[in-house]
């Protein structure tokens, strides 16, 4: 999602109607700046700045309205958008409030409390979206192509001993230690040591004193060397050679295997992953159809006819597929 201009409710007031005190000439116009005694009038002040900012402040507010309709703001959304604000802090110490100025043009923590919980309503709407746009021969796809029962499976997990500071050289030849350590140790069950008693004595987490027992897991829960590895094992075997991740070099056994779920009790499921992958494609339109469908249904009706325009611009520039 594009990141639009975020300005101060105040200040969005000022354009229109003015905040707090204001004076009127004869004719009615407020006044917002009077120099050399020259009145600039409210209606001026928002014809020099329309161009600028109006078109993104307008669609922030519309925005604003509908998603505030759609979706209440619960716990979850107020904890989501603190922990947000929290890492910005965290990350940022003194400097955060000149990052969310430089940055996001945001004045004040308020301001960035506001934003975030609207981009978090944003995306819910566009989550939303494009579940309604799934049809049930994609959902049957996935079913077939991609849907698996839980798995069971253990490992020996060897990780080789490396330090920061480590020379290149130093850090190969740790990676090599730990490779053929794990060599040896698939040498040992092929000539019928327990994998358990193995995994207890070698493994370098905490699954070793369960004999290497990770529980039942699905895809998206390992790393994907190790998941696909562990996937591709018939129940009862284990890997032939090392399988290498982040973490190390793992030896996989697998031990059991469920049926998978019927289609019925995997839809949801189906229809969040294909949602995640859509979402994940690279020059989405996704969001911008999703908003501008909201838009529509509760009838954006854009009176100033340059503004408008400039909308009706920007609209079609984002909806049109690179």
């Amino acid at each position: 999602m594009k990141k639009t201009l975020i300005i101060s409710l105040c200040l969005i007031t000022t354009l229109v109607t003015g905040c707090g005190k204001v004076a009127q000439l004869e004719n009615g116009e407020e006044v917002v700046a009077v120099i050399d005694e020259k009145n600039i009038t409210a209606d001026e002040l928002y014809t020099a700045v329309k161009d600028k900012y109006a078109r993104d402040v307008l669609i922030d507010i519309v925005d604003q309205t509908i998603l505030n309709k759609v979706y209440k703001t619960d716990d979850t959304m107020t904890t989501a958008v603190n922990n947000e604000i929290g890492y910005y802090k965290e990350q940022l110490g003194e400097n955060f409030g000149s990052y969310i100025k430089s940055q996001l043009d945001l004045n004040s923590e308020e301001e960035l409390n506001e934003f975030l919980l609207l981009n978090y309503k944003r995306n819910l709407a566009t989550k939303d979206y494009v579940k309604t746009t799934i049809s049930d021969e994609e959902i049957n796809t996935y079913y077939e192509e991609e849907t698996v029962g839980d798995i069971k499976a253990s490992h020996i997990l060897i990780k080789p001993k490396v330090t920061e500071n480590m020379a290149d050289t130093d850090i190969t030849i740790a990676e090599e230690k730990a490779l053929t350590k794990a060599k040896d140790i698939i040498a040992k069950l092929n000539a019928g040591e327990d994998f358990a008693e193995l995994a207890k004595a070698n493994s370098a987490d905490g699954s070793a004193e369960k004999g290497g027992d990770l529980g039942w897991f699905n895809k998206g829960d390992m790393v994907s060397e190790f998941e696909e590895a562990a996937f591709a094992l018939a129940k009862g075997k284990y890997t032939p050679d090392p399988v290498k991740t982040t973490f190390g070099y793992h030896i996989i056994l697998k031990t059991d295997v469920r049926d998978k779920k019927s289609l019925e009790d995997s839809k949801e499921e189906i229809i969040k992953d294909i949602t995640d992958d859509k979402l994940a494609e690279e020059n989405s339109i996704l969001p911008f159809q999703a908003l501008n469908e909201l838009r529509k249904k509760y009838k954006l009706n854009i009176q100033d006819s340059e503004l408008k325009k400039q909308y009706d611009s920007y609209m079609k520039e984002l909806l049109t597929e690179n």
